[in-house]
């Protein structure tokens, strides 16, 4: 649904409608097969990439930003979450680090990028709650020989552990891991966390419809949005992207802008 292109690498990042991202290396005789980024759970609609750290960024209708380090070549990676609604486009100022996101419902974020974040945590397996130990639905042995009812299984956002429901009733922030929005945790992470971790380290704004598309013009700093409502709207913003004024042109389509 969406392409990047790595000047260096000659690597294209191709998005699709199943969540994946196909990265290829364009030669000149034609293209080699490099790998899949698997991140998302439905699909990729939007890519922006930075050429000078070498990260790529993926949009998705599951409501999250996936951030992927292509430059270190570890295969690290790690979420930004903070919308509700299915994103729709991304872009990135490579002078001041920002990530602007927009969703369907007109939400956009401006996230703070020139900070260390912390890497998504891989989720747990297993057949059984990591800090109760209750047998999951599927575990039909355990249920068994215990003679209990199985639950559904969760992880804990923080440290990726399977648990039960009873075991990650507590939600939180924590934006060094990109979750601007309160998240499932464990209760170990949960109290973990304190004040200063829940600063928050993105800024969100609301249209009054979907933001379809967008552009930043860095040298005059302007920041172009165009709407599901017809509407382009002008943003004269700061040099740390954010918004100072604000004109709206309306009506400038005859039918609804894709």
């Amino acid at each position: 649904m969406d392409i990047a292109y790595d000047h260096i690498s000659s690597y294209v990042f191709v998005a699709d409608y199943g969540g994946q991202i196909s990265v290829l290396k364009l030669e000149s005789q034609g293209f080699q097969f490099i790998t899949t980024l698997k991140g998302h759970q439905s699909s990729v609609r939007s890519l922006a990439y930075d050429q000078e750290s070498r990260v790529l960024f993926s949009g998705g209708y599951d409501q999250i930003i996936v951030v992927w380090d292509i430059g270190s070549q570890k295969g690290t990676a790690y979420e930004l979450t903070g919308h509700k609604a299915k994103l729709t486009d991304l872009c990135f100022s490579p002078q001041v680090k920002r990530l602007l996101s927009s969703s369907e419902r007109g939400n956009v974020g401006i996230w703070d990028l020139d900070i260390q974040r912390e890497e998504t945590a891989e989720w747990g397996g297993g057949s059984t709650c990591e800090k109760c130990g209750i047998p999951f639905f599927w575990n039909v042995k355990d249920m068994w020989t215990r003679k209990v009812i199985g639950v559904r299984q969760h992880h804990c956002r923080k440290c990726g552990r399977a648990v039960c429901a009873k075991c990650s009733e507590l939600e939180s922030t924590y934006p060094p891991m990109g979750f601007e929005i309160p998240v499932r945790m464990c209760q170990d992470c949960h109290a973990t966390v304190t004040t200063d971790d829940r600063t928050p380290l993105a800024t969100f704004l609301e249209f009054k419809s979907d933001v379809t598309d967008m552009d930043l013009d860095e040298e005059r700093w302007i920041w172009i949005t165009v709407g599901s409502d017809k509407i382009i709207k002008v943003c004269v913003v700061g040099s740390h992207c954010s918004v100072v004024d604000l004109a709206v042109s309306s009506n400038l389509f005859d039918d609804t802008v894709w």
